[in-house]
């Protein structure tokens, strides 16, 4: 059932707002600067005008251990180049220690056959502790680079914890990338050490990595040793060292201390046009980032199971990871969320008592297709939000999510990025919820939507742009010495203010529109429009599968808007259909972004993280080389490459 009506989706209630983390740090704040702060709005306007006494606050409040002697929390805000927290010294992997206990499990894993398995506390910390020792052995020390290969397995967090303590830096690229694409991230990091996992299971299959990691032991000849996980068991690998062995013994975990920014993990960007870059994070900014992001925002404690569907290739594995600096028990899966069935992980949130779930749009819109009301087949008494990012949910999704898992249960949709490993913007406990919308920028971010002179707009699309730092904006992208591909990333187009690339509407009540990439909008004589707000129309039709719309300039200062559709079985696009497209955008999106053609498409392709190619494949069409406009390496299905391709030439 899909229900859509005004007014809020959600709202608090007086017990979910004297319960939230987030009341008690407004009164915390209130106590120490003798203001008063009369709901989240204010708390915000606070967070960004004294940036310096938000951050102190924080960092007292969650009470951080961090060593050095008394310094301001921002000492230069300028950006790029901002200094925070300078002369002080810290470790990420002590906040997760701070937090051990008996009582609950660390980890939870279930893997897609439905075999579970738990790590203690106790456990988790035994383990990172002598492979960190191992790893130690092996001559790895502060600023080597260690690399996994692996799936979403309790094994990934180890090795990222065991890397951390030493003041190594981390990075990982999950096993649905080839070794090619995986060197192309892994291998600019020259790397010490290789953790890696012998295959996955997918779908119902069993994929072996034996032969592609062969592939990257070659490609990456700075390595010294490679260890070996036996997930599937069936893979014996030469010259390598076995997990078993790596983590045996009880050698104590002593993290070593670091400067606030110095790196902590690597993450790439998508790289489908070129290398992808990456994107270098500091212990500190981290810690205090996600602290903020995962016990303010998202209410998440110790008596908490937080499971986001992600892998290690993704952001998001980073975020659910940072459940363990405030205690949480996080839930690892590794396989499919749509087998053997599509309630998937509705079905393990009720086994695992789920408090809170993150998913996509995408996985929204397929149980609704099928049917499913998962407040009715499964148990979810313990749920108490659910987390959408990736791309935009649709207001339609929003209030279907409502009506099917429960009134109670807050649909909380977040919006940031890998480039911050964060979000920007989205729920609060504290801040009702309307669907289409998310709800707050966080605090600590100075969000704003600028036109294209550089003045804020309100009501109106606008480029999101974050005009004051934030300590998770990178350190650096990785070789890139004198930071001319930083700053070209997100200072060109407004000096010292960071432009993100995505187009937003801030409204009346203070919430966040998301419209798409501002590099992929429909931008027809003159009135712009995000390509999802077509998606939101399109893809709610139940004959479509998923839609790709282009926006493609002409040589000849014409524009050509064709929209490609992935129709679901069985269907057939005819000219009735394509009436009922049309008049769908025309209706419910804008009469003036109606396509100029509707063409079946075998798929659309993505990313390895799920986000559609729509800016490689205009360029593709418009004539672009291949070689440079797309990474083959990088897309999930890259004979479809070809197929646009072929179009474009037409």
């Amino acid at each position: 059932m899909t229900e859509t009506r005004s007014g809020p989706q959600w709202t608090p209630s007086g017990d979910d707002v004297e319960r939230a983390r987030i009341t008690d740090f407004t009164r915390y704040v209130e106590r120490r600067t003798g203001r008063t702060l009369a709901g989240y709005d204010a708390l915000w306007r606070w967070s960004i005008d004294d940036l310096d006494g938000f951050w102190q606050a924080l960092r007292e409040y969650f009470d951080v251990p961090i060593t050095g002697g008394p310094s301001p929390a921002l000492a230069d805000d300028t950006m790029p180049g901002a200094v925070w927290f300078p002369g002080a010294r810290l470790n990420y992997v002590d906040q997760v220690v701070r937090n051990a206990r008996d009582g609950r499990p660390a980890i939870v894993h279930e893997n897609e056959p439905g075999d579970t398995e738990e790590l203690s506390w106790a456990e988790l910390l035994r383990q990172t502790g002598a492979l960190a020792a191992t790893l130690r052995s092996l001559g790895v020390g502060p600023g080597d680079r260690v690399v996994g290969y692996l799936p979403n397995v309790p094994e990934a967090v180890v090795a990222f914890l065991a890397t951390a303590s030493l003041g190594a830096v981390w990075s990982a690229c999950g096993q649905d990338y080839s070794a090619p694409a995986a060197l192309d991230r892994l291998g600019q990091l020259e790397p010490t050490v290789l953790i890696a996992a012998d295959g996955y299971r997918f779908a119902g299959r069993e994929h072996r990595r034996d032969t592609e990691i062969g592939r990257l032991r070659a490609g990456l000849p700075s390595l010294r040793a490679t260890v070996v996980v036996p997930r599937l068991g069936t893979v014996t690998l030469p010259d390598t060292v076995a997990w078993a062995g790596a983590t045996a013994g009880d050698a104590p975990l002593q993290p070593v201390t670091v400067p606030f920014d110095h790196p902590l993990w690597v993450v790439f960007s998508s790289g489908t046009t070129g290398l992808p870059k990456g994107i270098v994070h500091g212990h500190g900014g981290v810690v205090l980032e996600h602290l903020k992001a995962i016990a303010l925002h998202t209410d998440l404690g110790r008596d908490d199971t937080f499971f986001w569907y992600t892998s290690p290739s993704w952001m998001m594995w980073n975020y659910q990871v940072a459940g363990l600096l405030v205690g949480a028990t996080i839930l690892c899966y590794d396989g499919s969320p749509a087998h053997p069935s599509p309630d998937r992980l509705w079905h393990m949130a009720s086994r695992h008592g789920v408090t809170v779930l993150g998913t996509s749009p995408g996985y929204v819109m397929g149980c609704e297709k099928a049917g499913l009301v998962p407040a009715v087949d499964h148990d979810l008494s313990r749920l108490r939000t659910v987390g959408i990012t990736g791309s935009t949910l649709p207001a339609s999704l929003s209030w279907w999510l409502s009506a099917n898992i429960g009134e109670r249960v807050q649909v909380s949709s977040i919006s940031g990025g890998t480039d911050v490993v964060s979000a920007f913007v989205g729920g609060t406990r504290t801040v009702p919820v309307w669907a289409g919308e998310l709800s707050r920028p966080y605090l600590g971010v100075a969000l704003d939507a600028f036109d294209s002179g550089g003045r804020p707009v309100r009501g109106e699309v606008g480029e999101l742009v974050i005009t004051r730092p934030m300590p998770s904006m990178p350190v650096r992208f990785w070789n890139d010495p004198d930071g001319s591909r930083y700053r070209e990333a997100y200072f060109d187009a407004f000096p010292g203010v960071w432009r993100h690339g995505d187009w937003i509407t801030i409204t009346e009540r203070g919430g966040v529109v998301m419209h798409g990439r501002s590099d992929s909008t429909l931008n027809r004589n003159g009135i712009r429009m995000g390509s999802a707000d077509i998606y939101q129309v399109v893809e709610r039709m139940p004959e479509i599968a998923e839609a790709l719309v282009l926006g493609i300039d002409l040589p000849d200062g014409g524009y050509r808007m064709p929209l490609f559709v992935v129709l679901a079985a069985g269907v057939t696009l005819d000219d009735d259909l394509r009436d009922r497209i049309r008049t769908e955008i025309r209706t419910h999106a804008s009469p003036r972004h109606v396509p100029d053609e509707i063409v079946v498409a075998p798929g659309v392709p993505h990313t390895r993280t799920g986000k559609k190619l729509e800016v490689p494949i205009k360029r593709l069409i418009q004539g672009g080389d291949e070689g440079r406009v797309i990474d083959r390496s990088a897309v999930d299905d890259p004979d479809l490459v070809d197929w646009y391709a072929r179009f474009g030439k037409r």
